[in-house]
């Protein structure tokens, strides 16, 4: 058994730098200077990674309000202050998997999405694993508008959304009404899933195989726990976003295991500051 690796950079917005188990890293990077200045109220700098996207993921502010702010560490939590919540997050192990619990604080009423929005270092072969009919909202551009249909089907052409393939100058979303997700590329299987009383949760998918942004697109795959049911909170009906009860906080987890054919990966957890202002956990 070996250790899943999160490295963390709270000073760029708490973006998971590093996700590490089964034998590879998950996390996919590109090279996007912007990204290191990046302030609230700037267009989403994307140098991959997993960032948390909160209390929106499209729309205004682009991906939310935590990424382009200051993270402060606090013991093993890391927290942000944005401008109508707080949130703090908790990464440790329990029972051998990787475990970040989620507090958000606000006032009573408050409406908000969160994800996950974690890019994947995925081969051609690679395949998203969820049950069958799951019911789907297939965004099919960048827009809030969706269609429903049943998880793995894309609207409007045979191949199924679970496959990734070559390239082919598409770039479409979705979000399954589900809690938990797998990612298979070769040997590794990477599972992710959300839970969060009370409030709505789903996965989604960021399928971009070359299609985005029009200007020199590049490939890149979400695979996103979330709490919401849409991309954009302005677009969010009855039911679609996660609400602040009277209690003030909403509380929530995301678990992430990963296994090889040779191996299941567990460990214990230790937290380790670099030089560099990463956070490392050792999980």
């Amino acid at each position: 058994m070996t250790p899943v690796r999160i490295e963390t950079d709270p000073a760029h917005g708490g973006r998971w730098t590093s996700l590490r188990v089964a034998g590879r890293e998950w996390l996919w990077h590109r090279d996007e200077p912007r990204r290191s200045g990046a302030v609230p109220g700037d267009a989403f700098a994307d140098a991959g990674g997993l960032e948390e996207c909160v209390p929106t993921v499209r729309g205004t502010p682009d991906h939310g309000d935590a990424w382009a702010r200051p993270w402060q560490r606090a013991g093993g939590t890391e927290s942000v202050d944005c401008a109508d919540f707080r949130l703090s997050r908790r990464i440790r192990s329990d029972g051998g998997r990787a475990v970040a619990d989620y507090r958000l604080t606000a006032e009573p009423g408050y409406r908000f999405l969160w994800a996950a929005h974690a890019l994947l270092d995925l081969s051609e072969e690679a395949r998203i694993g969820i049950k069958d009919g799951e019911p789907t909202r297939f965004y099919p551009d960048g827009g809030a508008r969706w269609t429903p249909c049943a998880w793995p089907s894309q609207p409007g052409r045979t191949d199924g959304l679970d496959r990734l393939g070559p390239d082919d100058g598409t770039a479409v979303g979705a979000i399954v009404g589900t809690s938990q997700v797998c990612v298979h590329d070769g040997t590794a299987t990477l599972r992710m899933s959300v839970e969060a009383g009370g409030q709505p949760v789903s996965v989604a998918l960021w399928r971009n195989l070359g299609g985005f942004p029009e200007q020199e697109p590049y490939r890149s795959v979400g695979v996103e726990p979330m709490l919401g049911r849409v991309f954009d909170l302005a677009a969010a009906q009855d039911g679609d976003a996660a609400c602040v009860p009277r209690s003030g906080e909403v509380r929530w987890r995301l678990t992430v295991t990963a296994e090889a054919e040779t191996a299941s990966e567990t460990a214990t957890v230790t937290a380790v500051q670099t030089g560099k202002g990463t956070r490392t956990w050792i999980c």
